[in-house]
């Protein structure tokens, strides 16, 4: 996709997307940093933003399972979470941080699983220090696998400096809703090619 952004701002001066999303938590944090910096060296130049996780997701996808992690590792720490600052904000500021804090992918039942977003909060305190800021949400942040998660979770991310929320699961059962609900309403209409107009 990078190549065939590159190929069309050459000829356009616009890149074809305006980012790129890259989920590397299945590596260790220090490759996944470094191949996201190197990823996003090419980005910068037809600037174009880039949304990495760090930290375990939780739950499947795309045939990824981390049903069995232990509870802990689903919690991305401070340090760590400044370290993907660190290495991209010298490339460009134009990037937001996924990290984990209790997340899984798809809905589950409720008490299955323990969000924590107010260590989000935590993060920002960290690296505000470290760089000696006097922002209060000096880092980009992304609520991801937010299906099925309650407004005071999301109130409280979002207090923490989120900026985006990621609904997938929520938006592809509404989406599939409609069309249920259609071929249900409209059965004997959608059961025969003929004489159904």
């Amino acid at each position: 996709m990078l190549e065939a952004d590159e190929a069309y701002f050459k000829t356009h001066g616009e890149p074809l997307f305006s980012s790129h999303m890259l989920d590397l938590s299945e590596e260790n944090d220090d490759e996944n940093i470094a191949t996201c910096a190197k990823y996003f060296t090419r980005m910068a130049k037809m600037n174009q933003w880039l949304e990495m996780e760090i930290g375990i997701t939780g739950g499947e996808e795309d045939g990824v399972n981390n049903e069995h992690v232990e509870k802990e590792s689903l919690y991305t720490q401070p340090h760590t979470v400044f370290a993907v600052y660190e290495a991209l904000s010298k490339i460009s500021p134009n990037f937001s941080i996924a990290a984990a804090f209790g997340n899984v992918h798809g809905v589950y039942k409720p008490g299955n699983v323990v969000l924590r977003p107010e260590i989000l909060g935590d993060h920002q305190k960290y690296a505000a220090e470290k760089i000696g800021s006097d922002k209060k949400f000096p880092l980009f942040l992304v609520f991801h696998g937010g299906s099925g998660s309650t407004q005071e979770e999301f109130d409280t991310g979002i207090s923490n400096g989120v900026v985006k929320v990621n609904l997938d699961t929520d938006c592809q059962y509404a989406y599939l809703t409609g069309i249920r609900d259609y071929m249900l309403n409209k059965k004997d209409y959608v059961s025969s090619m003929v004489e159904n107009y």
